[in-house]
This record gives C-alpha cells, sequence and structure tokens, in this order.
C-alpha cells in the first residue's frame, strides 16, 4: 500500500503550524512515578504536528517528555519461532515504527490515524528473559536480567507479566497510540502472540494555562525528584556504556533495563484518609508538592528538621523520605510511568493506579535496593498493591536501514 504521507501529516487546524520534530527529553520524577513536563506549555493546535526521531543512539520512549496516552504490551513467541523469525519480526516492527513516527501510513494500514500527525508517537522494544532461551541465545543473557526479587507487597499475576518481547508505545492522540498497536499487532502474526497489554493515560499537553508536575490518581503532585539528563551522570545510571565489562554483553551498549509494574491504588481507603495524614503518608504538601519541611516543590527535604514535639517533621516512613536517592546510597531510576483505569467491580471499587516503568543501567542498583526499603516500611504500602511486573532488557538504538537489536540478533 502506497504511504500517504501528507494525509498523515495534516496537523489540527493549523496548516502551516512549523512541523518542529523534536525530542522534550527534560523529564521529571517523583514518588511512586513521574510524568515529564515540557518546557513550555504547547497549544493544542500543534500537538498532532511534533514527532520524535525513531533512530538514534538509544530508543526513543526512555528520555522523551511522556505522553498523553501509552501502551504496554508483551508478546509471547509462538511454537517453532525461533532467532531467525525473531530477527525478522524486528525488522517488520523497525520499519513500522520508522514509518509511524514520522507521520506516515503502515503497510496494509488500518485507516485509524489517517487524519492525524505523528502526535510525539514513540515505539520502544525490549526482551524479556525467556526470549533467550527460545531463540537460542542463552549465552547473550544479560546478569542483569536475572528475576526480581520477591517484596511483601506482591500480589503478582503471572499472566500478566513478563513475556519475550516487550513493546512501549506512546502518543499525544490516543488514536494515534492504538493505530501503531495495532500495526504491531498485525505485523506479529504468525511469529508471535500477545501475552497481555496494558493502556494508560497522562495529562494532555496543552491541558494546563503553563508547565507543571502532573498528578497521579491519588491527587499527589508527583514528579519531582527524577534524574535529570542534564546530570553529570545521567548516562551511567540510566544507559549501559560501552565495554560494560563480563556483566554486560556488547549488544547492549546504549541500551537500558526496564522494570514495569502495575500498581494498584486502593482509593477508596486513601480517599477516606484526612488531608494532613495524606501529607504525612507521603511526606510532602498535596496543594504544590512542597516538602513538608517548606520551600517549593523543588526544595530538597530537610530530612534532619524536627517539629515542636521533637518528632520528625517528614515522619520517618513517609514515602518520599523513604524513597529519596540520599536515603539510598545514591540509588536512582528514571521513573516514566501512565496512570490506569480498567473500570470498577461488583462493588463499585476501581481498579485503577499507575503502570510504573523506571529505567536504569542496573536494576539492582536501581530499582532493587529502593523498592526492598520501601517493602521494609513505607507509610503509601496499604493503600497499594503490586499487581503485574516484568523486566527487559532494551537495546540501543538502531541506525536507518537497521533495525532495533540486530547486533543481538544477527552478532
Amino acid at each position: 500500500m502506497t504511504d500517504h504521507y501528507f494525509s498523515r501529516r495534516r496537523l489540527l487546524g493549523t496548516a502551516g503550524a512549523a512541523g518542529a520534530a523534536g525530542i522534550a527529553a527534560g523529564t521529571t520524577g517523583g514518588a511512586i512515578g513521574a510524568v515529564a513536563v515540557q518546557d513550555d506549555p504547547t497549544a493544542l493546535t500543534t500537538v498532532g504536528s511534533t514527532a520524535v526521531m525513531f533512530h538514534g543512539k538509544h530508543q526513543a520512549g526512555i528520555t522523551t517528555a511522556a505522553q498523553a496516552r501509552g501502551h504496554l504490551v508483551a508478546f509471547d513467541l509462538g511454537p517453532g519461532a525461533g532467532r531467525k523469525a525473531a530477527a525478522a519480526l524486528l525488522r517488520r516492527w523497525s520499519g513500522t515504527a520508522e514509518r509511524l513516527t514520522a507521520g506516515r501510513t503502515a503497510t496494509d494500514d488500518t485507516g485509524v490515524a489517517l487524519d492525524a500527525g505523528p502526535s510525539s508517537l514513540t515505539v520502544t522494544f525490549g526482551f524479556g528473559r525467556s526470549f533467550f532461551g527460545r531463540t537460542g541465545l542463552a549465552d547473550q543473557l544479560p546478569a542483569a536480567l536475572d528475576p526480581l526479587p520477591d517484596f511483601s507487597s506482591d500480589a503478582l499475576d503471572p499472566e500478566r507479566g513478563n513475556g519475550d518481547l516487550w513493546v512501549q508505545l506512546g502518543a499525544d492522540d490516543a488514536l494515534v497510540a492504538f493505530h501503531a498497536l495495532r500495526a504491531l499487532q498485525k505485523d506479529a502474526a504468525g511469529t508471535a502472540r500477545v501475552r497481555w497489554q496494558m493502556t494508560g493515560f497522562n495529562r494532555s499537553a496543552g491541558a494546563t494555562a503553563r508547565p507543571l508536575t502532573a498528578r497521579n490518581l491519588m491527587g499527589q503532585v508527583d514528579g519531582t525528584n527524577n534524574p535529570r539528563p542534564a546530570d553529570e551522570d545521567f548516562d551511567e545510571r540510566i544507559f549501559v556504556p560501552a565495554g560494560g565489562g563480563e556483566k554486560e554483553p556488547a549488544w547492549m551498549e546504549g541500551g537500558s533495563y526496564a522494570v514495569v509494574r502495575r500498581i494498584r491504588m486502593l482509593l477508596d481507603d486513601w480517599e477516606e484518609l484526612p488531608l494532613g495524614e495524606q501529607e504525612r503518608v507521603i511526606g510532602r504538601r498535596k496543594s504544590d508538592g512542597a516538602p513538608l519541611t517548606g520551600g517549593t516543590e523543588t526544595t530538597p527535604l530537610d530530612l534532619e528538621r524536627t517539629g515542636p514535639d521533637g518528632k520528625a517533621v517528614i515522619p520517618a516512613n513517609a514515602h518520599a523520605r523513604i524513597a529519596a536517592p540520599e536515603a539510598n546510597g545514591g540509588a536512582a531510576m528514571l521513573r516514566r510511568p501512565y496512570s490506569y483505569h480498567d473500570g470498577f467491580d461488583e462493588k463499585g471499587v476501581p481498579d485503577a493506579g499507575l503502570l510504573f516503568i523506571c529505567w536504569q543501567a542496573d536494576p539492582l542498583k536501581g530499582f532493587v535496593p529502593v523498592q526492598r526499603k520501601l517493602d521494609r516500611g513505607d507509610a503509601l504500602s496499604p493503600f497499594i498493591r503490586h499487581e503485574a511486573s516484568g523486566l527487559f532488557a532494551v537495546p540501543g538504538g538502531c541506525e536507518p536501514g537497521g533495525y532495533v537489536g540486530r547486533s543481538l540478533l544477527e552478532g
């Protein structure tokens, strides 16, 4: 099918709106998750015109500003689908992602997004631990893909976790995001089947008069202390370096590790708490995200300050205190989540919470130590439940004409 380039690039009401392609990489993060904010407000008429380049040293969708809509989907290879079939699939997927992120159509396009521009679409691919055995590549399995430890707050559904292949999709338009999801599923036919899929959302670009850190479904400002690309040690914390030693295979250079957790928020219980108690659980003011010790949202936590009663102003079990890098030997991860709502049960209880996604060069130095500490005494724990989990090796980006994972599958 011929690519209808201009039909997918039509702007939302502004014919000449600068079709500025770019990556808003200045992300922020926070308590149990983070939603990136852009440096400037985005006029609603330009949302569809923005594009994020698919090719590069790192895959898009890691430092890219978090989009308004997201899909997470895992696939398992079908019977008899080995290394050769997996390589062909990644080649198809990369070609489709290249076209769609540039605002063009997919092969055998469904027409779902013909009226939209690329809407900051990103497509990110990763490999689960089981992928390596299924493709005869066990000798290339990274040590960092060792299974995550068990945590006391886990209530994990194994059918909604892990998987051979993982795809993260994000876009600022729901139809563009769904269109990409459907295109990749069709590409996988005959090679891999969907294992699980989750859909999330964030605040839409331009929804506030000025850029603000987003709030999660508990109403908390959620996104303050994430590592920033401008930080001196950002790359070494988030991306696998060249020559990573015996622990890291060469094909992971420029890649990262994604921990994915479906965290249900027990909103009925949370919303019964008085405002002051909610703030003590988190350690921050609900109104503006500032620490209980004062200042603004970006003011550092004063973990030593005590009140007139001699007790710490930020309680010892406050979520912000326990999760703070300075309380975890500097452990840090780049959090880039989506909220989700999957309806109500028969009692009217919402199935809602956070699709937590965090990125790090080594999960044992990022996610694991922080989660272990939270597991031992986080005041937020009674109000959340970890219901699904996955860990994926996300290789570096690819060059034009190549495909993601080529150095692994053809190395």
